[in-house]
């Protein structure tokens, strides 16, 4: 059984869609059992449990062999750091006393040590702590995610404005959920002696003024990419809800992200999804709803 730990979010419930389009076996851990729906009529199983409950994280571990590993982004009106530390401590503490084979774990490109610097310190944490236990495991560094553009798409229709706070020329490795469920899919199913560290991004990389050009074509209306200055990025933060903490840590993870030396591009596991057909795609899904 392959057990899927924040199986009902985009991630999760595309590597889910991948295993059952495989035929495996899918046991999907999740909070709220409505959002499973569909998941449960392409034959996968549910857990409910809150990712703080270690002792029912732990017996629903006990009933399969494989895991997919994510950890849960806390709520920005939190203190993300502290929150998702939490939660990864209790998800690392429900792994011990299982008969787990094997754990496959999201990452993300930019993983590194530090403080206040979102999820690339938390994930590299998650990353040194699962290198140090018994079970073998694969980390998967993914790219940024582009169903993270979701955020803009009521800006862009409405104003014709998508806000980054990147460069617009600044080219940014991104991916599909949908490639980096087919990725972790075939990575599950590996013998149990295949480990490693896999980076996966699309097939290209893009600047924001590309995410202005895919809305527009989807859209149909002229939308433009604006570029927001450094010295706003803490308030743009807190003026949509982030609290002072998670405030600085994105801050913080923007600009180390700007800094960052990414794997060159022909070494990684690149998925077929583009972004115009991606952002194509999320417009259609919110025209049906």
């Amino acid at each position: 059984m392959h057990i899927i730990l924040g199986g009902t979010g985009n991630v999760g419930s595309a590597v889910a869609r991948a295993l059952l389009k495989r035929c495996e076996p899918v046991l999907v851990v999740t909070r709220d059992p409505s959002k499973a729906e569909e998941l449960c009529r392409g034959g996968a199983d549910v857990a409910v449990a809150d990712v703080h409950d270690t002792e029912t994280l732990r017996s629903i571990f006990r009933q399969g062999r494989r895991l997919f590993l994510l950890n849960p982004p806390a709520a920005p009106s939190s203190d993300t750091t502290a929150e998702e530390r939490r939660s990864l401590a209790a998800i690392l503490s429900a792994i011990d006393g299982t008969n787990l084979e094997k754990i496959v774990a999201e990452s993300t490109y930019g993983a590194q040590p530090g403080e206040r610097i979102g999820d690339l310190g938390v994930l590299y944490e998650m990353e040194q702590a699962l290198t140090a236990q018994p079970i073998p495991t694969t980390i998967i560094r993914a790219a940024y995610y582009m169903s993270n553009w979701h955020a803009s798409l009521q800006a862009a229709r409405e104003q014709g404005v998508v806000q980054t706070l990147y460069p617009e020329d600044f080219k940014l490795p991104m991916v599909a959920p949908l490639d980096i469920g087919e990725v972790a899919a075939r990575l599950m199913t590996e013998p149990i002696e295949q480990t490693g560290l896999h980076y996966v991004e699309g097939p290209d990389r893009y600047p924001s003024q590309d995410v202005a050009v895919a809305f527009a074509t989807a859209l149909g209306r002229p939308v433009s990419a604006e570029s927001v200055p450094r010295d706003q990025w803490l308030a743009m933060f807190k003026s949509v809800g982030f609290s002072n903490e998670a405030a600085e840590s994105f801050a913080n993870m923007t600009a180390v992200t700007l800094n960052e030396a990414f794997p060159d591009f022909n070494s990684v596991e690149r998925g077929v999804t583009s972004l115009h057909n991606y952002l194509s795609q999320m417009v259609q899904s919110s025209d049906r709803q």
